[in-house]
């Protein structure tokens, strides 16, 4: 076993590393305030190639692995978790679908400029009345001549507002499992904006409800087998907690590093307070467990490169990176004091970006289901 990086990770982890400190940490509180998406950001990611970095050459990415995947959006979490989950919804839940499951013009013609960064994409499974149970969806497709027509609506879409491509679901059977996968562009006729969602963190990410009323699209649209939507989106999930998982881990990396440096710097009782036990231990638990944290997320990367199922192990990473990350932060906060209570100190932005991580991409109730049926084999 070889728990080193390859020198193409570690020369992407120091490329994005570069590009955080130069470019992303320096306006991201500007960004929290403001609410703006920060456009200059994701042009700046599609340029260095980060919004496909494990999509083939062929097809616009840069045909990386999923190791430097996880590497990538870490750093960039470290940096602002806005940044990471606009390039994590790009790569794993907007790309990923259309190479696995796309026709090869639908390759073409949606995946290149994806991967190239040229286009934001989006991923519609969560509406309004169905959140992890996603089957219960309403929205709704059926097929008029050459063309899908649909109703219905998304909420909580990530990328929503700035999004060329929506991978988006729809009921097109009776069945609680008659859902179907389609490719929306989102000029369709019938596609609306309805509100954009203002947040407690990730704050430079939009987060959109979006509409459909009588939204067509060609019929050649379809992602996949009419009626397999369900297991598409499924499979494509177990891929997007990788990228959660790997967003905590950055969060969490910088909530200790904030930590470790103030530790450092302030006084009390006549000494650092790194001195002192109790701060000591609470470094120390919030280093192990980003450790194993990483081990798990870099791991359950790794399987997903060898073509290995993945869903328990994915289930694992996001379960436990995401919780770490929450211990780490409310950490941090303690460690800043009173202090960490305001602005004014980056460990409070970080305590409201973690949160999300235990919700998204299935919540934490959720992956212990997952995990527990691994467990005993149902």
């Amino acid at each position: 076993m070889d728990f080193e990086l390859t020198e193409t990770q570690t020369m992407t982890r120091k490329m994005v590393r570069d590009f955080v400190e130069r470019e992303i940490i320096p306006e991201s509180l500007k960004y929290d305030e403001s609410q703006e998406f920060p456009d200059h950001w994701a042009q700046k990611m599609g340029e260095l190639g980060l919004l496909g970095i494990y999509i083939p050459e062929k097809y616009g990415g840069s045909g990386l692995d999923s190791v430097s995947y996880a590497v990538t959006i870490e750093e960039l979490a470290r940096g602002d978790a806005s940044a990471s989950v606009i390039a994590a919804v790009c790569n794993g839940l907007a790309c990923e679908p259309i190479l696995r499951w796309g026709t090869e013009e639908q390759k073409q013609k949606y995946l290149v400029p994806l991967a190239r960064g040229e286009w934001i994409g989006a991923y519609g499974l969560t509406e309004p009345g169905s959140g992890s149970d996603a089957a219960a969806m309403r929205t709704t497709a059926r097929l008029d001549g050459d063309e899908w027509v649909l109703n219905g609506s998304k909420a909580l879409i990530t990328n929503g507002l700035k999004a060329k491509v929506l991978v988006t679901y729809a009921r097109t059977g009776e069945k609680k499992y008659d859902i179907s996968c389609f490719i929306v562009p989102t000029d369709a006729p019938g596609f609306s904006l309805l509100k954009k969602e203002n947040k407690m963190g990730i704050r430079a990410s939009d987060t959109m409800l979006l509409g459909f009323d009588r939204m067509r699209i060609p019929k050649e649209n379809l992602l996949g087998q009419e009626g397999k939507g369900f297991n598409i989106a499924l499979a494509t999930l177990d891929g997007g907690r990788i990228g959660i998982a790997a967003q905590a881990l950055g969060i969490a990396q910088r909530a200790l590093e904030e930590s470790v440096k103030y530790a450092k710097e302030r006084e009390a009782f006549g000494q650092k307070i790194a001195e002192f036990q109790a701060i000591q231990w609470k470094l120390a638990d919030m280093a192990t467990e980003i450790d194993a944290a990483r081990l798990l997320t870099y791991k359950v990367a790794h399987l997903k490169d060898l073509g290995r199922k993945h869903t328990y192990e994915s289930s694992v990473a996001k379960l436990f990176a995401s919780e770490a990350a929450h211990r780490a932060v409310d950490a941090a906060v303690q460690i800043h004091g009173g202090y960490g209570f305001l602005k004014d100190y980056v460990v409070e932005k970080l305590y409201r970006d973690q949160r999300i991580t235990e919700l998204y991409e299935g919540t934490s109730e959720v992956q212990r289901l997952v995990i527990a049926r691994a467990v005993l084999g149902k």
